[in-house]
Parts: C-alpha cells; sequence; structure tokens
C-alpha cells in the first residue's frame, strides 16, 4: 500500500481495535466519524482489524491488519504525523512503543470498569493501561467525568508532574474531552424497516427503542417490566431491542442480560407481542430505526461503570429527536437534563419508566424541537473532535516523553529501584564468585548513578 503525505508532514493514523463496516458498535462508529473529521485537513489512515465491508470512503484510506502480521501497520506508523490508538489496545502493537511518533492514547471505553462488572481477572489488563498511561503524548476522553478519573490515573504514574503542568496548568494539553458526536446533517429515511416491517411491529403502533447491546451494566429488565404497565393503558406499544447480538466475534463471549430478558418478557405474556428482539441493525439502516422510533431508552445499573460510561447511543436519540427515558447517574443522562430532551429517572424505578413513557409517548414530537435543534448544534463531531483536530496540527511529544527522567518521580523511582536491585545482587555474589561477575554488576549500579546525574 502506497502512503501518502500531506505537505510532507505524514498522514494521521488511527487504529481501531474493533470491527467498521455494515454493522458496528461503539469504537467502530467513533474511529469511522474522527477519521472523516481529520480528513477535512490531513491525509488518514484508518487501520482495521478485519476487511471492510463498507463503502470505500472517498475522504480517507483504509488500511487492514491482522494480528502478527502488522508490517503494513508499521509501516504506516513510520510514515505518521499523529496516531490515535485505544488504550486497551496499545500493547498489541509494540512498534508505537518504540517510535517517535506523536502518539494519542483514546479512553473513552472504561475498559477496566466494565472488566471488574464481568467479575473477570484485571491484573494484565491494568498491566496493559499502565504501558499507555506511560506512552501516550496527549489523551482523550469522552466527558468531564472520565478526565478527572485520567488525571488520577496518570498522577499516580508520575505523568503529571512539574514537566506537563509547565506546559499548561490546566493539564488541558495532556488529557481533554473529545465525546461521540452527531453528524451536521439530520438523519434521513430510506427505507421503512419497522412499522409495518419488522414481525409484529403495525404500521401505526409505537416503538420504543432500546439501542445498543444488553451489557450485564445496564438494565433492561426494568424497561421490560415497565412495558408490561404501559401495555395494561395501550396496546399500540411495541419495544424493540434491535441489537442483541454484538457484530464483532471477538466479544461474542461477553456475558448479555439476553437470556434473561428473553425469559422476563415470555414470564410476563410480552414477547413477540409488545417485546421485540432482534440481532443486530446494519449500520446503513440505523437512521431508519431511529426515524421509526417515538421514544428511546437508556437504562443502567448503579456502578463504577455508569459513572464513567459515555452511551453513545444517546447522541443518536438526540440526532433524530426522539424524547428518552434515561437512568441518571451517567454523562448522558446529564446531557438529557441540560437541553431537556427526555425524563431522568432514578435505578430499578420500574413505575417512573412506565409513567415517563406513557407521558412522552402522549406528548408531540414539536413540543421538543427547540431543544432537539439547539443540542444538534451543539453536539456535532466538529465541535467534540476539537482538541484532536488542534493536536494534529501541532503535534508533539509530550514535555516529559520528550525529557523522560526530568521532574518525572515515576521514573526516578524505577531508577532508584534498578540500583537497590543492583545492591542486593552483588551482595548475593560478592561471597561466592570473583572477577568479572562482580565487576559487571558493579558497572550496572554505575550506570544507574550516571542516568540519575544526567536527568538532574
Amino acid at each position: 500500500m502506497v502512503l501518502e503525505r500531506a505537505n510532507g508532514q505524514g498522514h494521521v493514523l488511527i487504529i481501531s481495535h474493533d470491527v467498521v463496516g455494515a454493522q458496528m458498535a461503539g469504537p467502530g462508529i467513533r474511529y469511522t466519524h474522527l477519521a472523516r473529521i481529520l480528513a477535512q485537513e490531513f491525509d488518514v489512515i484508518l487501520a482495521i482489524p478485519a476487511e471492510p465491508t463498507l463503502q470505500s470512503p472517498e475522504d480517507f484510506q483504509v488500511l487492514t491488519y491482522r494480528s502478527g502480521e502488522e508490517t503494513g501497520l508499521n509501516q504506516a506508523i513510520q510514515q505518521a504525523r499523529v496516531v490515535l490508538i485505544p488504550a486497551v489496545y496499545l500493547a498489541n502493537v509494540p512498534a508505537l512503543l518504540q517510535s517517535p511518533v506523536p502518539l494519542v492514547i483514546d479512553g473513552y471505553d472504561p475498559f477496566l470498569a466494565e472488566t471488574l462488572f464481568l467479575r473477570r481477572e484485571t491484573a494484565h489488563l491494568q498491566r496493559v493501561l499502565i504501558q499507555a498511561y506511560l506512552a501516550g503524548d496527549f489523551f482523550i476522553c469522552a466527558s468531564e467525568r472520565q478526565r478527572d478519573w485520567w488525571l488520577g490515573l496518570l498522577e499516580a504514574c508520575g505523568r503529571v508532574n512539574p514537566c506537563t503542568f509547565g506546559e499548561n496548568s490546566s493539564l488541558r494539553q495532556l488529557v481533554d474531552v473529545v465525546p461521540f458526536g452527531m453528524p451536521k446533517e439530520p438523519p434521513q429515511a430510506s427505507r421503512r424497516v419497522l412499522k409495518g416491517v419488522w414481525p409484529g411491529v403495525g404500521p401505526e403502533d409505537k416503538v420504543i427503542l432500546w439501542g445498543g447491546g444488553l451489557w450485564p451494566w445496564l438494565d433492561p429488565l426494568t424497561a421490560i417490566r415497565a412495558l408490561a404497565t404501559v401495555w395494561q393503558h395501550r396496546q399500540d406499544v411495541r419495544l424493540v431491542f434491535p441489537g442483541t447480538r454484538h457484530p464483532n466475534p471477538q466479544v461474542a463471549g461477553i456475558p448479555t442480560h439476553n437470556e434473561v430478558a428473553l425469559q422476563t418478557a415470555q414470564d410476563l405474556g410480552l414477547l413477540g407481542r409488545a417485546v421485540l428482539f432482534g440481532e443486530w441493525v446494519p449500520y446503513a439502516d440505523w437512521p431508519n430505526v431511529l426515524l421509526e422510533s417515538d421514544v428511546a431508552l437508556t437504562l443502567h445499573e448503579d456502578t463504577l461503570e455508569t459513572r464513567l460510561a459515555f452511551r453513545s447511543r444517546v447522541l443518536d436519540y438526540i440526532w433524530a429527536g426522539i424524547p428518552v427515558v434515561a437512568t441518571r447517574g451517567d454523562a448522558t443522562s446529564d446531557l438529557i437534563a441540560r437541553y431537556e430532551v427526555g425524563i431522568v429517572v432514578d435505578y430499578h424505578d420500574i413505575d417512573g419508566v412506565a409513567e415517563a413513557m406513557l407521558r412522552l409517548l402522549d406528548m408531540p414530537h414539536a413540543a421538543f424541537g427547540e431543544r432537539f435543534e439547539k443540542a444538534r448544534q451543539e453536539l456535532t463531531w466538529e465541535h467534540a473532535a476539537r482538541p484532536l483536530v488542534e493536536f494534529c496540527r501541532h503535534p508533539r511529544r509530550a514535555p516529559d516523553k520528550a525529557t523522560p527522567f526530568l521532574g518525572n518521580p515515576y521514573y526516578q523511582e524505577k531508577l532508584l529501584h534498578l540500583e537497590a536491585e543492583v545492591a542486593r545482587l552483588e551482595k548475593l555474589v560478592e561471597g561466592y564468585e570473583r572477577g568479572k561477575f562482580i565487576r559487571f554488576m558493579r558497572f550496572l549500579r554505575r550506570l544507574g548513578k550516571d542516568m540519575r546525574h544526567a536527568a538532574r
């Protein structure tokens, strides 16, 4: 693959760890839109882990890679002006750990919080993430809450230090917010996909949409139980779950609420009548699904994941002008409250969700018109991506990476640890061996001291 350069300065390389194609989840959608925004100013390459199934884009290049076959990816890294990669995937691309190219770490997805909720071992994940904390030159996340979390993580790893603070006392040049956004243009319907088409959904029925998966930190059971209450008042309502199977086969083993949700709907006598399930909507049909929906839901549990999450589907609901029922506690429920485009309820509040559904179904969408319009103007991808665009305009190494030992307590501690280990080993062997080995150990000890001296 021939890699082009923009004005001799290289391209922006975005490495996605998730599939990009006809069916996409949040990460694939995020990196596709960021590629399109950046392509307005730079040559952009979007690297994806499988053959693309979407139409070839006109504004950026697509590079496919496979684990263990990184030749093309390594070439793209060498010729880049900036590389963007999700924090959890950095360890899979070892060439980046040695590259001088400015590195942007994307921390929008709270991987550790999700993994803890799955009751899985986290030691390996934490080691992987620490590599990202130490390697990044610029970090992006999805909300101010996440930014506070990231500042704490980076402080613990020595990245909040006189060098980074001296560059900018707000530390915005170290960590800034690049949330999900929405396109400038409103969604356009291309065909009917739900009303009068989806089995069980009539042409005049009201559709309540649950976008995305049924992950264990979410609360689809409250939605189903609330619909049972709504069903007592009106039988023209359909709760649709169109995305129960993730398009990325690598996450197929993650536990979900799929089976218990099906069973709950069955027990309530709603399955196939008022509660309907699908596998995953093709991305090209997603605007059609949105435009045929009357109310949208985003409900979750009270967990660490909730505190840190940014529900990307909520931006889609706002884009399409669908009023939303949301559980409080996450950053996107704050958006709903700020723009007054829905109703925020408490955790596991079945009656509150049912009441909110009925209330929003009875309200004309025109009542929300100006609120949605204001939100659309302020939440575009162009607006969301500004800090990333600015970094790509003026790429740089982080000041404590350019002079890695100066003022960085993490590295100083590592040097002290090295000296202590060398001294311990020297004592262990001193009574048993003489000659070359002892001289070698003393050389290592002097080397550690010289490195500390050079750092001052």
